[in-house]
């Protein structure tokens, strides 16, 4: 059944005819008692709306990001950096011997790349040749990002900028702006000390941000700066970040405009940090120190994998009960019950029923496989992390970056699909980002595109070339 509407130009008639009604009926103080009450009624009710929409948390975009891909001049295959080591005077015998061991079974193929001063001999550290690479992946990436979604930097509102290892002076958060040349009103924020997970955080903090100042644009980007973290020392645990870490960078554009809605790839729905920081071992598990010889090196303790699971649990304690289904929650809370009655161990939840792909944080093989294990999850969910650690090695907070580039290069990336993105950092942290795909993505030309035929491969346990 349809119903009458009045045609609008008749509402206002309407209206007087209604008002002489009642004013016939009434008497005249009672009438503008009648308008006036109504009036405040309909007054405070349009002020409580407003207050809800206004206090309602607006969504948080990703309307695209990009990855940097290192010149093949900066390629650094096992062979050479092989010889580079070898040929270090300042490395005593035993020292190559445990550099070249981790190398070969580090999971990285020919084509991963360090900065251009670490392709001399003897590998120099120096301000510039930092400043030279940090000048390098950041206007690279930044640049390919605005180019890419057609946004003039002027148009930034807030950026985020995060190197652990590398904060000089002025910022590198200055230098983008310096060099894009920035409106002066930006807000902007230079993140340091932070580790591999200092991606999420940048993200965290720019949703909050997002939030606070809405209909804003904001640009994060994501490095590591590795030139001045060379170690030439004889500490086993300081020498592993000479064979893990590689050169690379990401560029992130996020939105909190409603008009973007159209046009962005993913919406944030979760975002869950953990710092295990208040505990001693977890504090200590990557850290920057001196050895014994005065040389400034970051040592990884052999518990790091044990660190890292205690973290993962945390994170997962309080990442489950917003994505899993009831029926895994309500396994997941049996189990605890059957364990203080019948000791019995605790059933893992299956989060491959609440994300369809996940971004793990390419630290390292032995990261990624323990991964692997404690969420139950496939090859194939860990295909992106590892394809990335072979091609890029470890690129440190960008790490997932690239594997969500690798997962739309593939084609695999389609609308409602949802990811988690999960990164550990020194601390101890474990960040978690859950991202919802808005939009078909397609089959995406990004830093991947000019052999992602080639992926996924079968990467051998020992490497040597």
């Amino acid at each position: 059944m349809q119903h009458s509407q009045v045609p609008k130009p008749h509402i206002s008639l309407l209206f007087f005819f209604m008002a002489i009604v009642l004013e016939i009926n009434m008497g005249s103080s009672e009438f503008i008692f009648f308008v006036i009450h109504h009036f405040a009624v309909v007054v405070a009710a349009a002020l409580v709306i407003i207050y809800l929409v206004h206090k309602r948390k607006a969504p948080i975009y990703l309307l695209d990001f990009t990855c940097y891909r290192p010149p093949a001049s900066c390629r650094v295959p096992i062979s050479m950096h092989r010889e580079l080591v070898s040929l270090d005077t300042r490395f005593d015998p035993d020292s190559i011997a445990f550099q070249i061991k981790i190398l070969e079974r580090s999971g990285f193929s020919s084509e991963t790349c360090v900065p251009p001063s670490f392709c001399e001999h003897p590998i120099r550290k120096s301000l510039s040749f930092a400043l030279e690479e940090a000048s390098l992946v950041i206007f690279s990436v930044v640049t390919d990002l605005f180019k890419k979604t057609n946004i003039n930097p002027k148009s930034i509102d807030i950026l985020v900028l995060n190197s652990s290892m590398f904060s000089p002076t002025p910022s590198l958060s200055a230098m983008v702006i310096n060099k894009f040349r920035m409106r002066s009103n930006i807000r902007s924020f230079n993140l340091s000390g932070m580790g591999c997970s200092a991606g999420i955080v940048s993200v965290g903090l720019a949703r909050d941000l997002l939030r606070v100042h809405r209909n804003s644009l904001a640009l994060i980007v994501s490095t590591e700066v590795i030139n001045l973290n060379w170690y030439t020392g004889k500490n086993r645990s300081m020498l592993l970040t000479n064979c893990l870490f590689r050169m690379g960078g990401a560029a992130i554009l996020m939105s909190s405009q409603t008009q973007d809605m159209n046009k962005a790839k993913y919406v944030l729905q979760h975002l869950v940090r953990t710092n295990r920081a208040g505990d001693d071992q977890s504090y200590a598990c990557v850290f920057q120190d001196m050895d014994l010889e005065n040389n400034v090196g970051v040592s990884i303790s052999k518990g790091i994998i044990n660190v890292a699971g205690d973290a993962l649990k945390a994170n997962m304690a309080s990442t489950g009960p917003l994505v899993l289904p009831f029926s895994e929650q309500f396994l997941y809370g049996l189990s605890i019950i059957c364990r203080k009655i019948w000791r019995r161990s605790i059933y893992v939840p299956n989060f491959r029923r609440a994300f369809e792909h996940f971004c793990i944080h390419a630290g390292g093989r032995a990261v990624i496989e323990a991964m692997e294990k404690s969420l139950r999850l496939k090859k194939e969910d860990v295909e992106a992390s590892s394809m990335t650690l072979y091609r890029f090695g470890n690129t440190s907070s960008s790490s997932i970056w690239y594997e969500l580039s690798y997962l739309e290069a593939k084609g695999r990336m389609k609308k409602g699909d949802r990811v988690w993105q999960i990164a550990f950092g020194s601390g101890f942290k474990c960040n978690s980002a859950i991202w919802k795909c808005i939009h078909e993505v397609g089959v995406e030309t990004n830093v991947w595109s000019d052999r992602i035929h080639s992926y996924p491969i079968h990467v051998l346990d020992i490497l040597k070339d």
